[in-house]
C-alpha cells in the first residue's frame, strides 16, 4: 500500500500547490494549459492502447463494459457524489461574498484520470504481487504535476481525488494476491491497453471534442480477467 499512500499525498499536495497560484493565472492561461494537458493525455492514452495483444478482446471488452456501466449508472453516481459536496460546502460559505466552489467537475475528471490509466493497474498489481512500488512512485510525480495544473483550472474538487486513488489502486493492490494465479502477462496487458483506450476518450472530453461517458465504461478494465479464466 505503500505506493498507493505516496500516490495520493502526492495528489494532495500539487492541488494545495495549484489552489495557491489559482487566483494568478488568468483564464486564457488556463484554457491553453488544459488544452495542452488534453494532449498529453491524448498521447499517454494511445501509446498504451497501441501495446495491446488482442483487438478483438479489446472490442468485446468495451462493448461489455459500457453495458454494465450503463446499467449501474457510474459516471451518474459519480457527478451526484460531487455534486452533493458542493452543495455542503457551498451551503457552508452562503453568508459570504465570496465566489462558490465548484466541486463536480474537478472531481470527476481528475479521479477518471488518475485512475484509469495503464500506471495504476499495473502498478498497482505489481505493488500487490512483487512488493514493488517504482511504477506508482513514478505516477506519484505524474499525477502530482498533473493536480497542480488541474487544480489551478477546475479548483478544490480535483484534491478529493486523492481519494479515489487511494480507494481505487488500494483495493487493486490488496486483491491482486488473490488473484496472482490468474493474472497472466497478457492479462494484464489487456486490462492496461483497456484502460489506455478510456484516457483517449477522456482527452477528447477535455478538448470539447466529445462528451463520453468516460466512467460508465469503466468496468471494460477488469473483463479481460474474465477471459482469462477460461
Amino acid at each position: 500500500m505503500l505506493g498507493t499512500i505516496v500516490n495520493a499525498l502526492a495528489i494532495i499536495g500539487g492541488c494545495l500547490i495549484g489552489l495557491i497560484v489559482k487566483g494568478r493565472l488568468t483564464e486564457k492561461i488556463s484554457s491553453t494549459i488544459m488544452n495542452g494537458l488534453a494532449l498529453c493525455v491524448l498521447y499517454i492514452g494511445i501509446s498504451g492502447a497501441l501495446k495491446g495483444k488482442d483487438t478483438l478482446q479489446m472490442i468485446i471488452c468495451i462493448a461489455l463494459g459500457a453495458l454494465i456501466g450503463e446499467i449501474i449508472d457510474i459516471d451518474k453516481r459519480l457527478n451526484n457524489l460531487g455534486d452533493m459536496i458542493e452543495k455542503k460546502i457551498n451551503s457552508k460559505r452562503k453568508g459570504t461574498s465570496s465566489e462558490k466552489i465548484s466541486i463536480s467537475e474537478g472531481f470527476v475528471t481528475s479521479s477518471l484520470l488518475f485512475c484509469v490509466g495503464a500506471m495504476a493497474v499495473v502498478g498497482s498489481l505489481e505493488s500487490g504481487l512483487q512488493g514493488n512500488h517504482t511504477t506508482l512512485f513514478a505516477k506519484s510525480v505524474l499525477d502530482g504535476v498533473s493536480s497542480i495544473i488541474f487544480a489551478s483550472s477546475l479548483g478544490i474538487g480535483v484534491i478529493l481525488s486523492s481519494i479515489s486513488v487511494f480507494i481505487y489502486q488500494g483495493s487493486i493492490t490488496l486483491l491482486a494476491g488473490g488473484l496472482s494465479a490468474i493474472l497472466t502477462d497478457t492479462i494484464i496487458s489487456n486490462m492496461s491497453a483497456v484502460g489506455s483506450l478510456l484516457i483517449v476518450g477522456l482527452g477528447f472530453n477535455m478538448l470539447g471534442i466529445s462528451k463520453i461517458k468516460v466512467a460508465n465504461l469503466l468496468p471494460a478494465i477488469f473483463i479481460p480477467i474474465v477471459f482469462g479464466l477460461f
